[in-house]
């Protein structure tokens, strides 16, 4: 479900009442997110983990006003680095709150599978660079997937990154992408294939 707001998706994956969220919020927006969560039915107590497909502000900004609200932070290793560059983008009225060490979880793409089933979510998490180098996506064992701001395949024609990350999503099963941007969409919408004629 999407709990999203100013034009950026939020998804929560639901197994049962455990539940994870994909992409984070802008920062100072704590009050919108739980408004949200709540209109959907969603206990922020239920949300046993926050994964932010990568470290811009509109999709990590909230993390450590959430963990201080007992949702822990799932990094990826290879995302470590990109979060204190959060910061460069930040102004004061932004409300940014940094994220600290405390209380995040990193692990390896190797070991999200385990991690997740640990919550009952049956799937793992991708390296898929595009937008940016650390970039990560969710894969459900159901074809779903969870990009954040990896372009539409038909919009990175001149991006070889992107287009081998389709590639490869496709070869891992990926039929059904929830982006942070736009409606769900099956993936052959995102394709640059011409229609049958």
């Amino acid at each position: 479900m999407n709990v999203g707001y100013r034009s950026t998706n939020y998804w929560v994956v639901s197994a049962g009442a455990s539940r994870l969220l994909i992409d984070i919020g802008w920062p100072g927006s704590l009050g919108t997110m739980k408004a949200n969560l709540k209109r959907m039915g969603v206990r922020l107590g239920e949300i046993r983990g926050a994964l932010a497909t990568h470290y811009h502000i509109d999709h990590a900004g909230l993390a450590e006003e959430l963990k201080r609200e007992g949702v822990p932070l799932l990094v990826l290793d290879i995302q470590v680095d990109a979060i204190p560059l959060m910061k460069r983008w930040t102004k004061p009225k932004d409300n940014y709150v940094g994220i600290t060490e405390d209380g995040n979880i990193v692990i390896s793409f190797g070991q999200s599978r385990e991690f997740l089933g640990q919550i009952g979510i049956t799937g793992e998490i991708l390296h898929t660079p595009g937008h940016s180098d650390h970039c990560v996506s969710l894969l459900l064992d159901d074809g779903s997937v969870f990009t954040g701001d990896l372009p539409p395949e038909a919009h990175a024609f001149d991006n070889p990154v992107a287009l081998e990350t389709w590639r490869r999503l496709r070869e891992r099963g990926a039929r059904r992408v929830y982006p942070a941007h736009g409606p769900a969409r099956p993936i052959d919408e995102t394709s640059d294939k011409p229609l049958p004629e």
